[in-house]
């Protein structure tokens, strides 16, 4: 495989590259593979650096998250997304919170075609590539996860399409679509979101979904399409 037809995997952390590789891994000639960090800031700085130090063809984000609804998504099953948000920017919090669309103020205001980086406006929410019209759940990225079923109920109400939360998502792809690379987000689901009790969570069992949905979509003829 060519450099200029590389796939980058990203883990957000060293325990879920690890588990990940416990349950068989990636063969090298798919796949490069690093960390991206943990949390929305550090895997933005982090995917940023990697891609503009590697200029992969594509970006693929793997790891766990929380689902919303487990009789809908339950633990041990995975999910591709076609959509990434941002739950915490803006102003307030809890029911006070006022989010940047509301403020007036998107993330990324856009800028005419022919400068360097991402073309349109960004608010919370951010498209993913993939095959058009296949995947449309969206992944609730978080500054920190849900400890409570009411803080989760609370983010499910902002957000009503989300069906699984994360830390990372979001700020992988904004840093993507500055970059003008497609990416495509596999996330395993290892618990309840609320739920932080550590013997409800299956995080091999998670793991070894998200790689049978990675090898997916990596073995798939099917076009990532444009990117974010």
């Amino acid at each position: 495989m060519s450099e200029a037809s590389r796939t980058l995997i990203l883990f957000p952390t060293e325990l879920e590259r690890r588990r990940f590789g416990d349950q068989g891994g990636i063969d090298a000639e798919l796949a490069d593979v690093d960390l991206c960090g943990f949390g929305p800031v550090a895997a933005a700085a982090r995917t940023a650096q990697l891609v503009a130090a590697r200029r992969p063809a594509r970006v693929l984000l793997v790891g766990i998250a929380g689902a919303y609804d487990l009789a809908e998504h339950p633990v041990g099953s995975a999910i591709e997304f076609g959509r990434a948000a941002i739950d915490g920017v803006g102003v307030g919090v809890g029911d006070t919170f006022v989010p940047p669309p509301s403020l007036g103020f998107p993330q990324w205001p856009g800028q005419d075609a022919g400068e360097e980086g991402a073309p349109h406006p960004l608010a919370d929410v951010v498209p993913l590539s993939g095959p058009e019209g296949l995947h449309t759940e969206l992944l609730l990225t978080t500054c920190a996860a849900s400890d409570t079923p009411e803080l989760a109920a609370q983010r499910r109400e902002r957000y009503p399409a989300a069906v699984a939360e994360d830390m990372e998502g979001f700020g992988v792809a904004l840093a993507c679509a500055f970059a003008g690379v497609p990416l495509r987000i596999v996330r395993g689901i290892s618990n309840e979101v609320g739920d932080r009790r550590p013997e409800h969570w299956r995080i091999p069992a998670a793991l070894a979904a998200a790689r049978r949905l990675a090898l997916d979509v990596l073995h798939s003829s099917e076009p990532w399409g444009p990117p974010a």
